[in-house]
């Protein structure tokens, strides 16, 4: 292989990686959206009736459901810092090479592979 061939492989593990660290951060977001979504019931009132005349104050029910969403996101903070610190190196280590490489940042690497290749049906 060839030092740009090489560099292109190097990319396209480091895009991988990259969307791999991503997917661990929406997981996180589903779980927390998971347990939120399983809560709910518990914030709203026991009672559908009023007490002693007076109706349920409708911002309580967002007040702790902020509280709970807090309280769960807190949990997973660290670790939600951690990788987002290490989606932003992974960000910058690829626009570096891109730099290098001279690809333009929105053009995927497979597709410049594909330009360089001739077209089915046709020979070389």
């Amino acid at each position: 292989m060839t030092a740009r061939a090489d560099r292109f492989a190097e990319l396209s593990r480091m895009q991988e990686a990259r969307r791999q660290i991503q997917r661990q951060l929406d997981g996180i977001n589903r779980q927390i959206t998971r347990r939120m979504t399983t809560f709910i019931p518990q914030l709203k009132p026991r009672h559908s009736f009023f007490r002693r005349g007076k109706a349920p104050e409708p911002s309580a029910f967002l007040e702790r459901y902020r509280a709970q969403l807090a309280a769960l996101t807190a949990e997973q903070q660290p670790e939600i810092d951690a990788l987002s610190r290490k989606l932003a190196r992974q960000d910058e280590a690829i626009a570096a090479l891109r730099d290098r490489l001279g690809c333009a940042e929105h053009e995927p690497t497979e597709a410049r592979r594909d330009s360089q290749s001739p077209a089915k049906g046709q020979t070389p």
